[in-house]
């Protein structure tokens, strides 16, 4: 990154690094260098960095590759697996196209079987997720952690050893530690940057692949940001709003222009594309270092965990934090885990935080851009109200 660019360019460079990085993932093939996918936050990329490989996301979130999968899939399917399995089966990823294995996890039974069919014609690995977070689910969780390096080290004929991991973790956690770095600039009030701009580099950070880089550029994005920061005393700021529920990005940041169309400020996102995996380091001084990958990993809380205590915490740490005034819960249709917890979440919010809390069932489509716009702009309106 050209630290001489204004902070839009820079902002849309992230937004479009998704595409960008379809050059350098077939540049990585033809260098002969492995490439792991994988869709979900659980996915430990230590185990894919150690080996000399590149760990990338994989193309989820567009209306497009739904429809495609629905010749195929039931229609009532969460959006989020359909579009996942429509690009997968047009080939219209390179980075599915281009991945030697795509690492798998049983997060929810749809996933399950959209993994069981693409082995039919892609190498997958799934690992057994324990959704109960237990000392014995945490133990299962190491060992398939370990499973996972061993058929690694197997497929690509490598060996990966204890010092390949080390170094990983602390790459890893560099990667982290600047994108938390980043987000928190949302603390201050008026908020530096637009919450939109602030998906943009979340959302496409997860596409760079060296990762290195992408901290070093995500640090001079944050110096340039606080540096440049120049709060006009007295100015009042606009209604603070935080988005919790399902993963944000692609066709799903329609959630995020309403709100900010409507005159709120998005100034957190505690979902898997913000705050949930970002949060939590490895900790690198563990001897038993596959044991301090697995903790990361493991007590990430999402609502496919029970109990999910780790998530209202976050939640409640974040709201104090980032001086929230209401939450917005983003459901896809379809994603029973969520929206059943989002009942929890809703009593959390309204009767321990005392801040206003509104769900939005959703998916893909662009159809119900009004109507989110109407009721995101009654939701900022209200906040206004109680801001007098």
């Amino acid at each position: 990154m050209n630290i001489i660019k204004e902070l839009p360019e820079i902002f849309e460079e992230f937004a479009e690094q998704r595409k960008e990085s379809f050059l350098r993932v077939k540049e990585c093939k033809d260098q002969h260098i492995p490439v792991i996918g994988a869709y979900c936050s659980y996915f430990p990329r230590e185990i894919a960095v150690a080996m000399g490989a590149v760990p990338i996301g994989l193309c989820s979130s567009s209306e497009e590759t739904v429809q495609i999968a629905e010749s195929i899939l039931p229609k009532n399917v969460c959006p989020l697996i359909k579009s996942s399995y429509g690009y997968a089966i047009s080939d219209r990823c390179p980075y599915f196209h281009f991945s030697d294995l795509v690492v798998g996890e049983t997060t929810c039974d749809g996933k399950k079987k959209m993994y069981e069919m693409m082995a039919e014609f892609k190498d997958v690995f799934i690992m057994e997720l324990p959704n109960i977070q237990s000392e014995k689910g945490l133990r299962l969780w190491r060992e398939e952690i370990i499973r996972l390096k061993d058929y690694m080290e197997e497929k690509f004929q490598v060996v990966i050893t204890d010092e390949d991991v080390r170094r990983a973790i602390r790459q890893e956690n560099g990667r982290r530690k600047a994108l938390k770095r980043l987000y928190e600039v949302m603390k201050l009030n008026p908020v530096p940057i637009k919450g939109m701009d602030l998906l943009n580099v979340l959302y496409g950070s997860k596409y760079r692949l060296d990762t290195d880089q992408a901290a070093e550029d995500i640090n001079l994005l944050t110096n340039r940001i606080l540096d440049g920061y120049r709060p006009a005393p007295g100015r009042k700021g606009k209604p603070r709003i935080l988005i919790t529920g399902c993963p944000i990005g692609g066709d799903s940041v329609k959630i995020v222009r309403a709100i900010e169309d409507n005159g709120g400020v998005v100034v957190a996102f505690e979902n898997c594309t913000g705050a949930k995996v970002i949060d939590k380091l490895v900790d690198e001084e563990d001897p038993d270092i596959y044991g301090a990958i697995a903790r990361k990993y493991f007590y990430i809380g999402c609502a496919i965990m029970t109990p999910n205590d780790n998530r209202i915490e976050l939640l409640g740490r974040m709201i104090d934090e980032f001086r929230v005034d209401g939450v917005v819960e983003m459901i896809l249709s379809g994603c029973h885990s969520v929206h059943m917890e989002s009942v929890s979440v809703r009593n959390f919010v309204s009767e321990e935080k005392h801040i206003p809390y509104i769900d939005v069932v959703t998916d893909y489509s662009q159809g119900d851009i009004g109507q989110l716009n109407t009721r995101m702009s009654a939701f900022v309106e209200m906040l206004e109200t109680q801001q007098v």
